[in-house]
């Protein structure tokens, strides 16, 4: 399956960005890749392995391209997948001097960029001039590790136009990926990032000593802030209950893989932000999606008291124990 007259590029090395790679050069004829470090660059390039992330996943470099710079990976591919961390992203941008306008840029990031607010598509619209109609989101429970393993795993991809959604989605597909197309952009994208907020509070849960019984309510109570905050911001038709919005918080809150339910479980452990993240070698989107989702979801007036929990002790320093004993007597 190629996807015609240019390659297709993807901008990131962290484990996702990896295995997306991994996924699109097993398809494809031709696939760009940025990494800014130069040593893991090199490393790909030599030992056909990222050297810091899934390093058992080997690559053919028959199929894949190391690109020098982002003004290389842009001018040379058509469709172009966006898989970095989203504090990160205006840095990894801020070398772009290359017209983005014509790609179709699709964005893995499941993150709100710090400071400003944004998604990551949000971000690039207004800092890239894209416009909605040459974006997409790709999501889904899907972890990195078992794209590594090649478990059988569900994707969706979410563009304005369904020729679009249909032409990312025959780009991803393979015997162990199955992808469904929709024009959900902004339910994907909110649900990818209210998802980490709430792994965290399930992370805290456990490390706090709650069990089995407090996590399945916890859940339930998480999927249903989650659709108040989409209808409370971007109503519109959709199943709540599908794989990018509920799949997705479901493997996150409980997977062995979770990052943000391995970080809230440091901090329910008695960890300090600071030193949960400085132990882990990834980054936990959950705890940027906190101040972003609270920000907005306080212009909205949505109400989410899982998310304002979490936000209290992440943000405010407030103690997780107390914060859970009162958040306990409002689930149901």
């Amino acid at each position: 399956m190629g996807n015609g007259r240019m390659a297709i590029g993807v901008i990131g090395s962290g484990s996702w960005a990896t295995a997306i790679v991994k996924i699109l050069h097993e398809n494809n004829p031709r696939v760009n890749w940025y990494i800014r470090q130069e040593e893991s660059r090199r490393e790909v390039r030599t030992r056909h392995r990222n050297p810091r992330y899934l390093s058992d996943v080997r690559f053919n470099m028959e199929h894949l391209h190391l690109a020098d710079s982002i003004d290389e990976l842009v001018e040379t591919s058509e469709v172009i997948f966006v898989v970095v961390p989203s504090a990160y992203l205006a840095t990894w941008f801020e070398p772009l001097t290359a017209d983005l306008s014509s790609r179709l840029v699709v964005t893995a990031i499941k993150g709100i960029v710090p400071g400003e607010h944004l998604t990551a598509s949000e971000f690039l619209k207004r800092h890239h001039g894209l416009s909605y109609a040459h974006m997409g989101v790709v999501s889904g429970p899907c972890h990195a590790e078992e794209v590594a393993m090649q478990r059988l795993s569900y994707l969706t991809v979410a563009c304005k136009a369904p020729e679009d959604s249909e032409r990312v989605a025959n780009l991803l597909r393979s015997d162990y990926i199955r992808v469904t197309p929709s024009q959900d952009i902004y339910g994907t994208e909110y649900s990818a990032i209210l998802k980490n907020i709430y792994a965290v509070a399930s992370g805290i849960g456990h490390g706090l000593g709650y069990g089995d019984n407090f996590q399945a309510v916890l859940t339930c109570n998480a999927q249903d802030e989650l659709e108040r905050f989409l209808e409370g911001t971007y109503p519109s038709p959709r199943n709540a209950n599908a794989s990018p919005y509920l799949g997705d918080l479901l493997v996150t809150c409980y997977s062995q893989f979770s990052r943000n339910r391995t970080f809230g479980l440091m901090i329910g452990k008695g960890y300090s932000v600071l030193s949960a993240q400085m132990e882990m070698n990834m980054v936990a989107e959950g705890y940027y999606a906190s101040d972003g989702i609270d920000h907005i979801s306080r212009q909205h007036g949505v109400e989410l008291p899982i998310a304002e929990t979490i936000h209290r002790i992440l943000y405010e320093g407030a103690n997780a124990r107390r914060e859970f004993e009162q958040l306990s007597t409002l689930l149901v």
